[in-house]
């Protein structure tokens, strides 16, 4: 099931991760939060990098200010 629906609504492990995603966050870090398995996290992460919820540099990973708006919007 995706995690970013085509209307760019979230499921809820999309808004977990998302909302878990801190400036300089790894995958692990992530994993680490929210309790779920690193395959499923870094699964979840690269649709929300599609999206441009998140950004990436190096193995770190960034809320964008989309994806910032969209955990606001979703509170």
């Amino acid at each position: 099931m995706p995690c970013v629906k085509p209307d760019g609504s979230l499921s809820t492990s999309g808004r977990l991760m998302l909302e878990a995603v801190r400036p300089g966050s790894t995958a692990e870090d992530v994993a680490n939060v929210t309790g779920m398995p690193l395959y499923r996290v870094r699964s979840i992460l690269r649709e929300l990098l599609d999206a441009d919820y998140v950004s990436e540099e190096g193995e770190r990973f960034t809320q964008t200010e989309q994806g910032a708006a969209k955990v606001k919007s979703s509170s």
